[in-house]
């Protein structure tokens, strides 16, 4: 399997924010300001556009929490979802307060694993118990 140049091409800005010294250096904020305005992107920085794109971010992992709930872990990771994005946004532009924007966002990482988590399913007639996988009995 052959990759082509195009290919490459695609992972070349996952390698570069691999590449990027850490979001909690004060030091680094000017070299990411650069970067940003370099690409014409300045305007995102302000609070202006970062309240709204920080909702709908937030509102598109809550919506894919949402989706297919009942199936998976039911509406409990939903609701951690909705409480840690409540913290975020209300911690963020609300309150200022960054140990409430640190613990919504480890809520919600918690939600997520929470709803990614496989189920234990017991087959029946027998004290075998699989993860997520169900099997035929012939």
């Amino acid at each position: 399997m052959t990759r082509s140049w195009r290919q490459n091409l695609l992972a070349m800005p996952g390698i570069g924010v691999a590449l990027l010294p850490k979001l909690l250096c004060p030091l680094c904020w000017p070299l990411y300001a650069g970067i940003v305005s370099s690409v014409g992107l300045g305007f995102l920085i302000g609070t202006t556009y970062l309240l709204p794109l920080t909702g709908a971010f937030l509102a598109l992992t809550v919506g894919v929490l949402a989706f297919r709930a009942k199936q998976r872990r039911g509406y409990g990771p939903l609701l951690l979802g909705l409480l840690a994005s409540a913290c975020v946004l209300l911690g963020k532009f609300y309150f200022d307060s960054v140990s409430s924007v640190y613990g919504g966002v480890a809520l919600l990482f918690l939600a997520t694993v929470w709803n990614a988590w496989p189920r234990k399913l017991a087959l029946p007639n027998t004290k075998v118990q699989i993860y997520g996988v169900h099997e035929r009995r012939l």
